[in-house]
């Protein structure tokens, strides 16, 4: 039986490849989803849904909305990162291996993006490698599901 994921993208990841492309690349959003795919499928998961939304109310409602038909979690909260404990509790609660992710190396740039209220609730944490970061945290779940 595949192990299943859900891929969710937080605030702004939608605007890829057009904003601030000097810190997040010059890859869309439809492309980066498109790796995603492709990458699910070579390492044979189920990708049950690939989930986007600027709205923090959102993302716990998908976040519980799946808590039993997933096996692990890939999660780029963007700035919620940082202070929305409201995820932390949601990621906490859904007791799924959720693996944190950036596209950017946040410990690069400003310190009020330093800290991650959700790590301590992720089994690992990804950042730096643009799409690569959500790659790689597939891989890793792959081997911890």
């Amino acid at each position: 039986m595949k192990k299943r994921i859900l891929v969710i993208h937080g605030p702004n990841i939608n605007m890829t490849g057009q904003r601030e492309v000097g810190v997040y690349g010059k890859e869309t959003f439809e492309s980066i989803n498109s790796d995603i795919r492709s990458w699910a499928n070579q390492l044979g998961l189920e990708l049950v849904e690939i989930f986007q939304s600027n709205s923090e109310g959102a993302i716990i409602d998908k976040l519980q909305e799946h808590r039993s038909d997933v096996d692990g979690i890939v999660a780029n909260m963007g700035a919620y990162t940082h202070y929305s404990i409201a995820i932390r509790d949601a990621i906490a609660s859904v007791t799924i291996p959720c693996i944190e992710i950036h596209l950017s190396n946040v410990h690069s740039r400003e310190e009020f993006r330093h800290k991650s209220v959700i790590a301590p609730v992720c089994a690992g944490v990804i950042c730096g490698f643009g799409k690569y970061s959500y790659l790689l945290a597939m891989e890793g779940l792959s081997h911890i599901m």
